[in-house]
């Protein structure tokens, strides 16, 4: 079975979709005790997909304490490594953010190449935002854009590089998702070339997809209608003194995918607690659903100030089409059907995590703690779908000629 190391490891979404594309875990590095915490239930606990070597403790891991103390370990691992999968932090680079470039996360790109460097794996996956993929302006002077440093740095260590911009969208998620895809193959370590990685994703999304049977066009109703609030709800088992919500029957191939066979009507799903809205809110938002005539389209300065809307970006999802990209701001999203935000489980499902896949610690966090803390919206919102994540698991298997 090949093996991967999976670095900016998140809540675990890509080493999820390895671990079902039938790849082995070596470990998995990730700085957020959050997100980590939910990696290990669901990945090390759950499905015993990691295996930590003795030098390395089970646990969250800053990167750059990883490359300090263990440096020699990890070049003993030379030769040894199908795959180092994963990208740095993104939020000094989105598009979607402030971009700042002196965001300190910015350096962890540094970290990766130095980690890259000391490994050496047969093959590199790597995943970004689109602005990874523009320069930042300084003095009037537009610098070079992290993602030409990394591919020529790549290039100098000997791996033939190819990138490309990859939208989710088209390989079965619920969502509009653009990507910077990053491939490298260690030169003479395969036939195959970088390219071939893209060419295979699309030859192979087909089957793939009639595998899990289910379309390429599925939309938000088709990942989410059996979990509406008015199906009823409950006291949230892990979040005192909010309400969970139960399951509706499966109403679609999608819903039936993410669902477990032993899910019935009725059942508590997991991490799907309401938010309490105020009725003030709740009669705007229930305003907005009968009578603003654009979904999936952020209200205007203009149009938030005719509706009395504070808050900056908001917009209403369309359940007959596919979800705009999700953030890691609960609030910038409400439900095409019901006057609220999304749940957590419903993040995930227009992710494309199982319902099996369990989330952890705390929901929400705010103001300067959102700096440090990686909540359960964060951990989903900034994870690659598992879905893709499968798909370019089994590409990667035979860009390495691992199928044997």
């Amino acid at each position: 079975m090949p093996n991967y190391i999976d670095i900016f490891a998140g809540c675990g979404g890509l080493s999820l979709g390895l671990h079902n594309a039938g790849w082995s875990g070596l470990f998995a590095v990730e700085k957020s005790p959050f997100a980590f915490s939910t990696l290990k239930a669901n990945l090390i606990d759950e499905r015993k997909h990691f295996n930590f070597p003795d030098w390395l403790e089970e646990s969250n891991h800053d990167i750059n304490e990883l490359l300090k103390k263990n440096r020699n370990d990890l070049m003993a691992l030379r030769g040894k490594v199908d795959l180092v999968a994963g990208g740095p932090p993104c939020q000094g680079f989105s598009m979607a953010g402030k971009r700042i470039e002196e965001d300190e996360r910015n350096q962890l790109v540094y970290s990766y190449i130095e980690f890259i460097d000391l490994v050496r794996p047969k093959l590199i996956f790597f995943e970004n935002v689109m602005g990874f993929t523009y320069s930042f302006v300084k003095e009037d002077k537009r610098g070079i854009p992290y993602s030409k440093i990394v591919v020529e740095t790549l290039k100098d260590m000997g791996y033939d590089v190819e990138s490309d911009v990859v939208d989710f969208s088209s390989y079965g998620i619920p969502q509009r998702r653009k990507r910077f895809i990053l491939v490298g193959v260690l030169k003479k370590s395969s036939s195959k070339k970088a390219k071939d990685f893209f060419m295979l994703i699309n030859d192979m999304k087909s089957d793939f997809l009639s595998m899990k049977g289910i379309s390429e066009t599925v939309t938000v109703a088709e990942a989410i209608s059996d979990l509406f609030e008015r199906n009823g709800t409950t006291p949230c088992p892990d979040r005192k003194n909010f309400r969970a919500g139960r399951y509706n029957s499966a109403e679609s191939s999608y819903q039936k995918l993410m669902r477990s066979n032993t899910v019935q009507k009725g059942d508590v799903a997991d991490s799907h607690s309401f938010a309490k809205h105020n009725p003030e809110t709740k009669l705007l938002f229930s305003n907005l659903l009968e009578k603003y005539p654009t979904r999936n389209k952020r209200l205007t300065s203009k149009e938030r100030d005719e509706w009395g809307v504070k808050k900056r970006g908001i917009s209403i999802l369309d359940g007959t089409s596919k979800c705009p990209t999700l953030t890691t701001h609960p609030d910038d999203y409400i439900h095409y059907s019901e006057p609220r935000i999304l749940t957590v489980r419903e993040y995930a499902r227009i992710q494309s995590f199982p319902d099996s896949y369990k989330i952890k610690a705390k929901y929400t966090t705010g103001g300067l703690l959102r700096k440090v803390e990686v909540p359960r919206y964060t951990q989903i919102g900034n994870a690659i779908p598992p879905l893709f994540g499968e798909l370019a698991g089994l590409a990667l298997k035979e860009m390495g000629e691992l199928n044997g």
